[in-house]
């Protein structure tokens, strides 16, 4: 993926994938302690975002786990079964799916419900198979497990809102 970038551009995407992993793990790490718990996590290149109703020690504590266990080799902790990337994936291809049916069912562009039937189906197959896609896209561009040098610099909750989040920042 190096080549297909501007060096400064590479790292900025090196460091989301990085953190999206450790936010992954952490993620695991938080559902381990607490079976059940709703969280949801979003990644940038400074850290990420974890929001849910979870103490800050920890989501700290959480963390600092979940960086040593990715270190020591724990890579299957980078992805999780409920990221957004397999909800992306989804949609991109049963969108893709529908598009190339109506496209074969009606080569003249001209939407017939005759062609609903399949179009749905189309969209139901490629949902259920995007799934383990969605894992593979995810395991293999929305993440990275090469966590040399990455270390966790804090751990707050940010005041205000409903629901609770807590910054995480990386360097």
């Amino acid at each position: 993926m190096r080549w297909l970038f501007p060096r400064d551009i590479y790292r900025l995407i090196q460091a989301i994938r990085r953190n999206h992993a450790l936010e992954h793990a952490t993620i695991h790490m938080l559902t381990e302690k607490c079976p059940g718990i709703s969280l949801i996590g979003r990644s940038d290149w400074k850290g990420f975002l974890l929001y849910g109703n979870v103490d800050t020690s920890d989501v700290e504590r959480a963390t600092h786990e979940a960086l040593a266990r990715l270190k020591s080799g724990e890579h299957w902790l980078a992805v999780h079964p409920r990221c957004g990337t397999i909800l992306a994936t989804t949609g991109v291809l049963s969108g893709l799916a529908v598009f190339v049916t109506l496209g074969i069912s009606n080569p003249r562009g001209r939407l017939r419900w005759a062609t609903l039937p399949e179009a749905i189906l189309a969209a139901t197959v490629t949902a259920v198979l995007a799934q383990p896609l969605g894992l593979i896209v995810e395991r293999y561009l929305t993440t990275s497990t090469d966590l040399d040098g990455l270390f966790v610099r804090r751990v707050y909750r940010q005041p205000g809102g409903t629901v609770p989040v807590h910054r995480i920042e990386t360097g």
